[in-house]
């Protein structure tokens, strides 16, 4: 775990580099890392009863808890605050007392956590599944130094600024590309493939349970020397000389790998800069700018949701190299806390962090990972024939033959697609697909409230009270309210989906070459879902039968990993593949009820295999259609001569059906319309 320790002592030395974000697998102690961090951070001095920690020295202006007239202050340690995924936006930002405020005129304001981690840490544990309500005013907070509240023409504003962490398992999603960009560093673990180190892993986490506080005492000096190094990192730190030799490699470094903006290289700085404090030199070397680059640009230089993190080494060694005549003479050698002891680099232990980079070469960005080979499959060997059905084999061979099973063939260039939506209206989480009620949008109404009110509509709430104002007394310039008269905004915006693709893979499809445009067109759907803020999964059918390839998941990129390893062949049991659907989404249903589906089907509506498949795929598309599941069908049948299967499959499922070429957003103007027109017959 060098990189990620590394990552978190460098920003307690110098939190304007933005934070970090761990990435990686489950189970690697990334959440136990992180809170320790707090521990080690220097403690805060504020103001004695301020709920929002201003700084005695310099105390914000405009505090709520304001005016403060300086003076001494108390110090307390560092907040490490925890911001769940469910959290609600009031929670997060804080929350007005409208009542108050319309009868009082009085701002009553109740702080949220950006307000109490204001000069510490916020942690956001499993930040890809973060709502985007609760990320647009996190990036807000990050942005400006300072949050705001609003509402209905009550304004508050606090200081705060914090250093962000996020943890994040890829397997489940990834980062807006808005937030990624927030954090200065991006770090990957993964668990130690080293039978010694395990051990060692196990060995301690048994002493920790068997007498927590005799293993805290055990480490207490590594942890007092750690924290002594951190703060005389900081104290060196403005005395660090970021020459103009170091800043050509930066911007050289950051150019050459194309990417977007400027923040890279203002974090890249920052962070060389706190490398050599960290090493106890006053001259940035090359050495810490290699070791920034490493930590400060994987994550800025994805251009889609497929691209995976990580930074070419050898390119950067070449970048840098070109500049080797101009390198500086490196300082002396810092005399850090004793990296032989039971908490050394050697060993694991709190006390480590990474080894200046001066001392070795520095560690890769991210772990290696060994590449999949693709193995040829078997071949398949069944056989039977439908009504209608067309031969699965290869054009050439005997309609009575084996279908062989084709490698995995790549996928087009992916396109922008129409929008396929789900008709109606509904209460799932927001996004960017279907209508639906939402927190966020625009307001078409005003009910009760149901809880906490968060949404108020002031003009209802006004009309509810205006009759009773003599009845209540009313005397003076305030409105009279009383919490039966309160009433919140109903708004409309967009929901995420579960979308769920249904692929065929079979003999048929590969017969004809049309797998490339087929991956391709499925790949273009995963991209637009990506956007859409939908969940995805995946449902691939062949041979035998239909197998779930990627369960409901928000990892968009797991999908399009799914999908470039498809292999094709085998006869095609679509109705195996509809009836698996239906499996999925009843599970589905009971996991997140308020999450609506949409079924997309790509197939050229042949079944084979087993007695009458195509009837048995009909019965299957009924179920569906039945229990108001909204469908697609992208007809991926090619050729002059065409079955129109995949048509009458739309039928039974009572969606529409588009072509590949259909599916492209410049090819027709209508699809949404067609979607929509087609649930509403259904429904009437």
């Amino acid at each position: 775990m060098d990189d990620m320790r590394l990552g978190l002592l460098l920003n307690a030395i110098s939190p304007s580099i933005g934070g970090v974000l761990v990435r990686g697998e489950k189970g690697t102690a990334k959440t136990t890392t992180v809170r320790a961090l707090s521990a080690l951070l220097p403690q805060v001095v504020t103001v004695p009863g301020c709920r929002f920690s201003c700084d005695p020295a310099a105390p914000d202006a405009t505090c709520p808890d304001g005016p403060h007239a300086g003076g001494e202050g108390g110090a307390r340690p560092a907040r490490m605050v925890e911001l769940p995924v469910g959290a609600s936006e009031d929670r997060l930002v804080g929350a007005l007392d409208i009542e108050r405020a319309l009868g009082e005129g009085v701002k009553a304001f109740e702080p949220g956590l950006l307000a109490a981690a204001h000069r510490g840490v916020l942690y956001v544990d499993e930040v890809n599944l973060l709502g985007d309500h609760l990320v647009d005013a996190l990036l807000d907070a990050a942005a400006t130094g300072a949050s705001y509240v609003e509402r209905e023409g009550v304004s508050v504003r606090h200081a705060s600024r914090f250093l962000l962490v996020g943890t994040m398992n890829p397997e489940e999603g990834e980062l807006r590309p808005q937030l990624l960009d927030r954090f200065g560093l991006t770090v990957e673990v993964a668990a130690s493939r080293e039978p010694d180190e395990r051990v060692e892993v196990v060995r301690r986490r048994l002493a920790y349970d068997e007498d927590p506080a005799s293993f805290a005492a055990k480490w207490a000096a590594e942890e007092d020397a750690l924290r002594e190094r951190i703060a005389a990192a900081r104290a060196l730190l403005p005395d660090v000389r970021l020459g103009d030799g170091a800043l050509r490699r930066i911007a050289a470094v950051c150019a050459g790998f194309e990417v977007d903006g400027m923040r890279a290289d203002i974090v890249t700085a920052r962070t060389a800069t706190a490398l050599a404090a960290w090493a106890g030199r006053t001259d940035v070397t090359t050495a810490d700018v290699r070791q920034a680059a490493l930590l400060s640009l994987p994550h800025r230089r994805r251009r889609n949701p497929f691209d995976a993190p990580g930074l070419d080494e050898d390119k950067l060694d070449e970048i840098l190299n070109s500049f080797e005549d101009e390198e500086p003479e490196p300082g002396p050698e810092p005399e850090g806390p004793d990296d032989d002891g039971p908490g050394g680099p050697g060993n694991g232990g709190p006390g480590g962090g990474q080894q200046p980079p001066q001392d070795g070469p520095a560690p890769d960005g991210a772990p290696d990972v060994p590449q999949q080979r693709q193995e040829p499959s078997e071949t398949g060997a069944e056989s039977g024939t439908g009504s209608r059905e067309a031969p699965d084999a290869p054009e050439g061979a005997p309609a009575t033959g084996e279908a062989p099973e084709a490698p995995a063939v790549a996928a087009s260039a992916p396109f922008r697609t129409r929008r396929l939506d789900v008709p109606g209206l509904g209460e799932g989480a927001d996004g960017r697909r279907s209508r639906a009620r939402t927190a966020h949008g625009r307001t078409t109404g005003s009910r009760r409230p149901r809880g906490a009110l968060s949404r108020l509509h002031l003009a209802a709430t006004v009309q509810a009270a205006a009759p009773h104002q003599r009845a209540r007394g009313r005397s003076g310039p305030g409105l009279v309210v009383r919490r039966d008269d309160l009433r919140e905004a109903v708004r409309e915006g967009r929901e995420g989906n579960l979308v769920l693709f249904v692929v065929d893979a079979s003999g048929s499809m590969a017969a004809r070459k049309r797998m490339s445009a087929v991956k391709g067109a499925v790949l273009s759907l995963l991209l637009d879902a990506y956007q859409r803020r939908d969940k995805i999964g995946m449902i691939t059918f062949r041979g035998a039968g239909a197998e779930v390839a990627l369960p409901p998941t928000s990892s968009v990129d797991a999908g399009a990993a799914r999908l470039e390893k498809l292999p094709t062949g085998g006869r095609t049991p679509l109705a195996a593949g509809l009836l698996r659907a239906h499996e999925v989404l009843r599970v589905e249903r009971l996991r997140d009820p308020s999450r609506r589906p949409l079924v997309v089907v790509v197939t050229d509506g042949r079944a084979t295999g087993g007695p009458e498949p195509l009837a048995r795929a009909a019965r299957a598309a009924r179920l569906l259609a039945g229990e108001g599941t909204a469908s697609v069908v992208v007809d991926c049948e090619q050729g002059p001569v065409r079955l129109g299967l995949a048509a009458e499959l739309g039928r039974e499922l009572r969606g529409p059906v588009v072509t590949l070429d259909e599916l492209r957003a410049d090819s027709i103007s209508a699809l949404v319309h067609t979607v929509r027109t087609t649930h509403t017959r259904r429904a009437a």
